[in-house]
């Protein structure tokens, strides 16, 4: 039977959280934002205990942290995020969709997939923190930017464009978080390895999407994209974990 008390844990925890979250003078997301990472921080915790919540909560610090680096000079040129960074519900759930279904499945599923579906919900998160930390400081700092389907320099912002500067920063960025899931006990120590492979396999494959088809087709917004990023990320690292151990 599935037990309510992690469920009225991450109830009462989620609630402080967004109490306090909502008295800081410079708020992260939206007020329908936060509601929505309350939703997503609650399932989180019933299902993964205070070791996943940690993972999503360092994501989620350290994505709004990469997203105000050089926000003047985004802003100059014109490419900082929309609200000063704030994130809306969109935001939330592009970012952490993929993160959701590898929890809930655990639910649902017996226990000897829940070290695979946590190294996937992990791989997801490196994934994304990796492609928004690239983003962000190549945006910011990259000097020289290309399109990646064509190695064309291309002006920073650009969909599909890359940088040397944004390329090392996302990895760092997805080692970071590997390292973090490690030290918790959510994954194994080859478990960062096949965190930070698909985290550089799934970030590859979204700036080709970018490049090729985003442009194209209006209905591929940035949140589907992102959706689309990290569940690549959480199916390599699910493949290579399932195929090669873990």
């Amino acid at each position: 039977m599935l037990s309510l008390n992690p469920w009225l844990t991450g109830l009462g925890l989620n609630s402080l959280l967004l109490l306090l979250a909502w008295l800081l003078p410079k708020k992260l997301l939206t007020p329908i934002g936060y509601f929505n990472a309350w939703i997503l921080g609650l399932l989180i915790w019933a299902t993964g205990g205070y070791r996943a919540y940690i993972v999503v909560l360092f994501y989620f610090l350290a994505g709004s942290l990469v997203t105000r680096l050089g926000l003047k000079i985004k802003e100059q040129k014109g490419i900082a995020e929309k609200r000063s960074g704030q994130r809306g519900p969109a935001n939330v759930w592009g970012s952490a969709a993929t993160a959701a279904i590898c929890a809930l499945a655990t639910i649902f599923l017996t226990k000897n997939w829940h070290p695979l579906l946590w190294l996937a919900y992990c791989a997801s998160f490196s994934t994304k923190l990796s492609d928004t930390t690239a983003s962000e400081v190549g945006k910011a700092y990259g000097k020289r930017t290309f399109l990646i389907t064509t190695l064309r320099p291309a002006p920073a912002g650009t969909e599909g464009a890359v940088s040397l500067e944004g390329t090392l920063a996302g990895i760092v960025a997805s080692v970071a978080i590997s390292l973090l899931a490690y030290a918790l006990g959510l994954i194994s120590a080859l478990g960062i390895a096949w965190c930070i492979l698909a985290a550089l396999v799934a970030t590859t494959f979204e700036s080709i999407i970018g490049a090729a088809f985003q442009n194209k087709y209006s209905w591929l917004t940035n949140e589907l994209v992102n959706v689309i990023n990290t569940l690549i990320g959480a199916v390599v690292a699910f493949i290579l974990g399932y195929l090669l151990g873990y």
